[in-house]
């Protein structure tokens, strides 16, 4: 079978892109989930979208491919082109056409005359083969309803159709707004395909931390949030690359979506119905997220959430969900009233105590302080003591600190 650029199942290309090029640097010999013809066709297909931001390394494993880009220079995010490669069949684009033009001006029609108009109005002007059935059109109907291009209502007995792009928008006034959604909203997706209606794009919007894997997780992300909207369950179907691909089976009432500031990794806050405890699921490990029921008591569920917050920092809980009391005496200087107003800004669930004009203490009761340490370091040189209930962080911070005086030639001994 000859080679074809779009793909029916975008699941697929996810996975491939997050493996190989992403997360994985695996090379052709490495893999071995399918023949190394499926390799060569899906390696073909995404430098069609990524030719001129991939780079590779030769070493004595093989040929390793990856995606090389200066976040910096590149206006939009490459990572768009493969939602803009979905393939389709002769009926779907011509059923498209003939629906949107039989409900065009306000037409209200129910399925039975859509199906005759399109025999009847277009088929019959041509020697085709093709053949319409009143099953096709309504799962086409029903298709466009759930995308919000149409709407339906009921006309007696009967169910009726009608577009509901009751007038036009003019995307040039909001060009600007659109081009920063883009490349800065996690479903940034659906700027880049406005902007690919409009002549001229902007290209003088730069960032300095632009965060575009997030590209390749829109599509459970979209899913999650209209579950979120909706108040219903989620079951998720979960394939982490630490459990060697192996997939588990999650179904949670989904509460909030978290976003690292560091990393840009997106992470799914719910309720675990089965374990009975909340639990954080990262996106791009998510195969699939399929809507459930509605939850008959959300509100139990938004008490819940109200209360847990008060002690989260990041997305770590702990094992037994213990909460640990840390406390950071700073020392701040004549001059740096900024590092006051920075704790300020950053202490999250903490609180700063001021002692006198040099002297405050940074305290939280967080589930897990470990992962507080990467921001602790930060006020290294100005820490005067650092104290908490779980004896393992401060033997890390201080164990590091010594580390890396020795490193620089100082006397590890008087850290």
């Amino acid at each position: 079978m000859a080679y074809s650029e779009l793909i029916k199942n975008f699941e697929r290309v996810r996975d491939y892109m997050r493996q190989f090029y992403v997360y994985g640097f695996k090379s052709r010999d490495e893999y071995d989930a399918k023949s190394a013809r499926s390799y060569d066709n899906e390696r073909r297909r995404i430098e069609s979208w990524l030719g001129d931001y991939m780079s590779f390394r030769q070493d004595a494993a093989g040929k390793n491919v990856f995606i090389s880009v200066d976040s910096r220079t590149i206006p939009r995010n490459p990572l768009y082109n493969a939602f803009k490669a979905k393939s389709f069949t002769n009926g779907d684009i011509t059923f498209h056409f003939y629906i949107m033009d039989l409900l065009t001006d306000g037409a209200e029609l129910p399925i039975g005359e859509i199906v005759d108009a399109i025999t009847d109005k277009y088929l019959s002007s041509f020697d085709t083969e093709l053949a319409v059935d009143e099953s096709t059109v309504r799962k086409k109907l029903k298709e466009y309803e759930s995308l919000g291009l149409l709407a339906s209502r009921k006309r007696g007995r009967q169910l009726v159709y009608c577009r509901t792009d009751s007038k036009s928008i003019d995307l040039t006034l909001w060009r600007d707004a659109i081009a920063f959604f883009s490349e800065d909203d996690p479903l940034g997706v659906v700027g880049s395909f406005l902007l690919d209606k409009l002549p001229e794009t902007p290209e003088y919007f730069g960032f300095k931390h632009h965060y575009i894997l997030h590209a390749l997780d829109s599509e459970v992300l979209c899913d999650i949030l209209l579950a979120i909207g909706e108040g219903r369950s989620l079951d998720l179907t979960i394939r982490s690359p630490r459990n060697k691909g192996v997939e588990t089976c999650h179904t949670v009432f989904p509460v909030k979506i978290y976003i690292s500031t560091q990393s840009g990794r997106q992470y799914l806050l719910g309720y675990h119905y089965t374990l009975h405890k909340p639990m954080f699921f990262r996106i791009d490990s998510i195969r699939n997220a399929t809507a459930g029921v509605i939850e008959k008591n959300p509100d139990k569920y938004s008490g819940w959430y109200g209360k847990f917050r008060e002690n989260l920092w990041g997305v770590s809980i702990g094992i037994e969900h213990n909460i640990d009391h840390i406390e950071m005496t700073v020392h701040i200087a004549d001059n740096e009233g900024y590092i006051l107003e920075r704790l300020e800004r950053e202490k999250r669930c903490g609180k700063i105590t001021i002692i006198d004009a040099h002297t405050c203490v940074f305290s939280a009761d967080v589930y897990d302080a470990t992962e507080m340490l990467p921001w602790i370091r930060t006020f290294i040189g100005r820490i005067e003591k650092l104290e908490c209930s779980d004896p393992d962080v401060t033997e890390t911070f201080y164990a590091d600190l010594k580390a890396m005086t020795a490193m620089y030639g100082g006397d590890a001994d008087a850290v």
